[in-house]
């Protein structure tokens, strides 16, 4: 997955002011202060009103300090929300989310051009076309705008920002000339219509905040997106409060109630001037359209170069000196023209507040993830938010999603969902570290140290597999039979010892390990590689056994495969007896031939040869672990033994049913009575998927009758286990 470098930076150009603060406060001054607050205020008087805005504004400045901490943390490219979300909680996050906030910012930019072609329709009744004919033109003209270049958009913003100030001011002298304490007074307490209440007023007041994230989707433009994003957005964040507080104390002192429920143009008709007042209201819709169309592109354009999706790929590409991302802006144009033409926007206006909410929330979770891991790496120079700042924010953006929209709310979390299990599948691969790698490593520490101060018990017994192989993992079984007995249970680590002196091989440790993390994704194993050095074999398999892991995860079994070679076979007693020394379990596999496909389950049965209680236990146990794993559930376990007589094959039978009955494993009983020991074995196991047998590790001296006893044990059985256990499990319990 190719990252944002190189070709994909663009000269930054734009300061605080301009590329941050003018975007968000333009964004947020939008109609719903100029259209919808008198109604706010009227149905739920100044007291409830003020709570609303305070309650709205907490949560847009909660989310400014999680936005403030993340873009101080890393180097902010280009892509706003997507690329602060995506460096810290991954790309699936990450790409979810571009998707969703692009079409979301593409879609804005016809509300808002609707929205400025109905208030121009509305100032010159029977003079104007349509309104779907000026939204069009209006569509245009923002994207010749846009296309001609951000420096030029910004130009016009600050036009934009002086008519909007122009419109305050005429709004206040007018209002202030008429206020009453009297009427202010009247207006204190709530007066809701019956389908109406303090939370619906919330949800038609909240989506007027919704512009904290204009200023941060510039960030690939700015100069010093780490310092100017939190500077210009809670400058925005706090001048905006005071204007919506401030107006709406106003508002309840110079009119009654039934004008302020009643007339949406309250405002208008309150100010000094109303051309200036249909002016604001041009210039509020006009420069969140322009925001959108700025902001839209840019972060499609990080999408593509990130390569998240392959069909977005044309779309990375930058025009001109500043890399201006045309076709994305051409895109953005395209689909807003698509909804002009579809008409009444209603029904999708709430899906648009749905993204920008979940974007702000999936902002606080990266922050409080960031923060809670106590990932090194997480050092941002704003300190002013806290986890439970960024806690509190996702919370309330959940909150205020099913309070603004519940289906609405419902339908945009199910498709984040399908958007992040769909990228999940595809496992892109991605050139940064993200806070999922520290979340990971600080459930672990706290787990081991959980672990740690827990008093054993048997009844917990799971295999932490080493399994070993000579030269190098070119005996794949080895490794497949260590993941078909650990994989859900235990933990399986391959480890190889290479003899020599530690300063003659440091290098072709390092690449032999490389090696064998490339075997367990190729062999796509649940495995950890583990090389050493050492003078020789047997001492460094010591070393691995005693040294490898970390706290009570340590091998509790080593895995071997069986010696071929007569020449090996001294060396291999005396392996064995090492691990045996150390109190380790050992398990060994011998298969009679190579196999084609290592992964392919024989048929047959599971057949444990029972000879008492000093391995037993474990083999049934690893036999019943066996049989969980997916490829092995058809083959049953059989609990076999020879008796010498009929009546000791009774007491037998009662004894290994009882066994089975008390370790509650799913398995029958089989006692042969027979004098031929090995032949009865030979005969019952031949069509066996897999025999276990116990053993002891040889004397000193001893290896070649051991390895000639077990040799004439399996005979020409294809597969077989041979288990040597160190304890430390019980069935019984």
């Amino acid at each position: 997955m190719n990252g944002t470098r190189g070709a994909g930076r663009t000269p930054a150009r734009f300061g605080t002011f301009g590329g941050v603060f003018t975007p968000c406060v333009l964004t947020i001054l939008g109609v719903i202060l100029f259209l919808r607050l008198g109604r706010v205020v009227g149905q739920a008087g100044v007291l409830e009103a003020l709570a609303i805005v305070a309650a709205a504004n907490a949560i847009t400045l909660l989310t400014s300090l999680s936005l403030s901490a993340i873009a101080t943390n890393t180097r902010a490219g280009g892509g706003g929300a997507y690329y602060l979300i995506s460096r810290s909680l991954g790309v699936e996050f990450g790409g979810a989310i571009g998707v969703v906030f692009f079409l979301a910012q593409a879609v804005a930019v016809a509300l808002y051009v609707i929205g400025f072609a109905e208030a121009f329709a509305a100032a010159l009744p029977g003079v104007t076309p349509s309104v779907r004919t000026i939204a069009t033109i209006v569509n245009l003209a923002v994207l010749a705008c846009v296309l001609i270049g951000a420096g030029w958009t910004i130009k016009v913003q600050y036009v934009v920002l002086a008519v909007v100030g122009a419109s305050l001011a005429s709004f206040f002298f007018g209002a202030l000339s008429v206020y009453s304490p009297a009427t202010l007074h009247e207006n204190l307490r709530p007066a809701y219509a019956p389908s109406d209440s303090i939370f619906t007023m919330f949800a038609l007041f909240f989506p007027a905040v919704t512009g904290i994230m204009a200023g941060a989707n510039m960030s690939g433009d700015l100069r010093d997106p780490g310092r100017m994003i939190p500077r210009g957005t809670l400058a925005a964040v706090a001048i905006t409060a005071v204007v919506y507080a401030t107006m709406a104390v106003v508002l309840a002192g110079a009119c009654p109630r039934d004008v302020l429920v009643g007339n949406n143009q309250a405002v208008r008709d309150t100010a000094w001037s109303s051309a200036l007042i249909t002016a604001g209201v041009f210039a509020a819709t006009l420069s969140s359209a322009l925001a959108s169309m700025m902001g839209a592109p840019r972060i499609l354009q990080a999408v593509a170069r990130d390569n998240v999706f392959k069909s977005l790929r044309p779309f990375a590409i930058g025009s001109g000196r500043h890399g201006e991302p045309r076709p994305a802006i051409v895109l953005t144009f395209a689909i807003a023209q698509a909804c002009i033409l579809l008409g009444d926007l209603d029904t999708i206006a709430p899906l648009i507040t749905m993204a920008f909410l979940i974007t702000y929330g999936t902002l606080n979770l990266a922050t409080y993830y960031e923060s809670v891991t106590g990932n090194p790496s997480y050092r941002p120079r704003f300190r002013y938010s806290h986890w439970s700042t960024a806690l509190a924010g996702g919370i309330g953006c959940l909150a205020v999603m099913f309070l603004v929209a519940p289906v609405w709310a419902g339908v945009s979390i199910a498709v984040m969902i399908a958007l992040y299990r769909y990228l999940s599948v595809r496992e892109i691969e991605s050139h940064w570290g993200d806070v999922r790698s520290g979340a990971a490593f600080e459930r672990a520490r706290r787990s081991l140290l959980a672990l740690e101060e827990e008093i054993y018990h048997p009844k917990n017994w799971r295999p932490i597999v080493l399994a070993l192989s000579g030269a190098g993992w070119q005996r794949t079984h080895l490794a497949v039979y260590g993941h078909w007995l650990t994989a859900g249970h235990g933990v399986l680590t391959l480890g190889q010892v290479i003899p020599g002196d530690v300063e003659e091989f440091t290098e072709r440790r390092a690449r032999q390990e490389a090696l064998i993390r490339a075997f367990i994704q190729e062999e796509q194993l649940q495995a950890f590689p583990a090389v050493v050095v050492a003078a020789n074999l047997s001492d460094g398999i010591e070393s691995l056994v005693q040294c490898h892991g970390l706290g009570v995860l340590r091998p509790n079994t080593v895995l071997l495969g069986w010696p071929s070679d007569p020449d090996r076979v001294e060396s291999f007693g005396s392996i064995l007896r090492v691990v045996a020394g150390l109190q380790r379990s050992v398990v060994i596999i011998r298969t009679a031939e190579e196999v084609e496909d290592p992964w392919v389950v024989p048929r047959g049965t599971i057949d444990v040869w029972w000879r008492g209680k000093a391995n037993g236990p474990l083999m049934l146990l690893l036999a019943h672990l066996l049989a969980t794993d997916d490829p092995w559930r058809n083959r049953p376990i059989r609990l076999m033994r020879v008796a010498a007589s009929e009546a000791a094959r009774e007491e037998m039978t009662r004894h290994l049913d009882t066994l089975i009955e008390t370790s509650r494993i799913r398995a029958t009983s089989l006692v042969i009575v027979a004098d031929d020991v090995f032949g009865t074995i030979h005969d019952y196991s031949r069509d066996a998927a897999v025999v276990f047998f116990g053993f002891e590790a040889p004397q000193e001296g001893s290896e070649i009758a051991f390895h000639r006893t077990m040799e004439r044990l399996v005979g020409e059985l294809p597969r077989t286990i041979f288990v040597d256990s160190a304890g430390g499990m019980e069935l019984e319990i």
